[in-house]
């Protein structure tokens, strides 16, 4: 059993309460990973809204840690300790979306990743007076000094690479760069407009401009997140308060080759749409409620999918993305403020106020 000061969430209208908790030891293909920093993604708001009811608290939330392995279970092979990995989703292995190397497409995403327990439905947490916390979202509810994950979740990167500022890499990041990359497969010359250019949007237009794209429009009610857009290679940037916003992001065009949306927002999924050209995709990526609408005929021509983690393979992509950060041309650290355990809840209302692009957790 091991002892990890983590930050709890207990009642959805609360503050996170910092306590310590005890987790079990790692079982089969199971890790216990040392976190040294992990980063706050508007994934996790979720899982303080309510929707997945009384029973999911309280709850560890977090799932973009990085860290050191400290010990391993039954049947680990790809780590060991003393290993700095970064952690990612969770996935079965076994279905075939998962043998033909697409976890993101895995049969059990949902419950392995957003129900929080353990794959046979148990939490291997338990407070200080003996009573069980959810501990396992996205297979790893980083939050703490201390995170039990399973091996699949686990990415090995190089030791001479700084942990607090990777974690991004495993969730946020990831999912927009691998959208441009692995999704879109987007070539030299093509365009993209980016409806929401928080950590997501802005990793995917870095991954746009090193794929040579010829147009990149980012569309964002914020004048910083705007000017931001433009200095990480947007060739424009639309505000989306304009009252025509396709029109406004079309411009002088016949419409974009990809779009892509992080906000969730019905209408703003619907403008996505709107501005592709023929043939053209949007992909979505927003967790919000609200129902995409609109008229068949809008579809002419058009394709719409909604992706997890940016279509990734994190063992192969994670390590591609520091690499290309090694380079100098993947700069996802300037979007990077860093707030101690102690202040997650002014790191929460930061990245909910738009104050902060990707707040990172640094571990006690």
């Amino acid at each position: 059993m091991t002892t990890s000061l983590s930050a709890v969430l207990r009642d959805p209208a609360a503050p996170f309460s910092i306590e310590s908790i005890h987790l079990d030891d790692p079982g089969p293909l199971e890790a216990l990973v040392r976190i040294v920093a992990t980063g706050f993604c508007h994934t996790d708001l979720i899982g303080r809204s309510g929707l997945l009811g009384e029973q999911f608290l309280p709850v560890v939330l977090g799932h973009e840690g990085a860290g050191i392995v400290e010990k391993v279970g039954p049947g680990v092979t790809s780590v060991e300790p003393g290993d700095h990995v970064v952690l990612s989703f969770d996935s079965c292995g076994n279905c075939t979306a998962c043998r033909g190397g697409r976890p993101t497409d895995c049969e059990a995403f949902e419950a392995r990743n957003l129900v929080g327990l353990t794959p046979d439905g148990r939490r291997t947490a338990h407070d200080a007076a003996g009573e069980p916390v959810t501990n396992r979202w996205f297979g790893q509810s980083s939050f703490g000094q201390y995170a039990l994950a399973t091996e699949r979740n686990l990415v090995k990167v190089r030791r001479d690479v700084p942990l607090e500022k990777l974690g991004p890499l495993g969730c946020g990041v990831q999912t927009g760069a691998g959208s441009v990359l692995n999704v879109m497969r987007l070539s030299a010359g093509q365009s993209l407009a980016v409806f929401g250019a928080g950590a997501v949007g802005l990793s995917a237009i870095m991954a746009a401009k090193l794929s040579g794209a010829g147009e990149i429009v980012a569309v964002d009610l914020n004048p910083e997140r705007r000017a931001l857009a433009l200095e990480f290679g947007a060739t424009r940037a639309v505000d989306g308060a304009t009252d025509d916003v396709v029109t406004a992001v079309r411009g002088d065009t016949s419409g974009f080759d990809f779009s892509f949306d992080t906000t969730g927002v019905a209408t703003v999924m619907a403008n996505a749409v709107r501005v592709l050209r023929r043939p053209g995709t949007c992909v979505l990526v927003g967790s919000g409620m609200e129902m995409l609408t609109l008229h068949p005929s809008e579809l002419t021509g058009k394709s719409v999918t909604f992706n997890y983690e940016g279509g990734a393979v994190p063992q192969n992509f994670i390590p591609r993305l520091i690499e290309l950060w090694q380079q100098g041309v993947f700069p996802f650290d300037r979007m990077i403020t860093t707030y101690d355990l102690s202040d997650i809840s002014r790191a929460e209302a930061d990245a909910v106020a738009g104050a902060a692009v990707k707040p990172i957790i640094v571990m006690p």
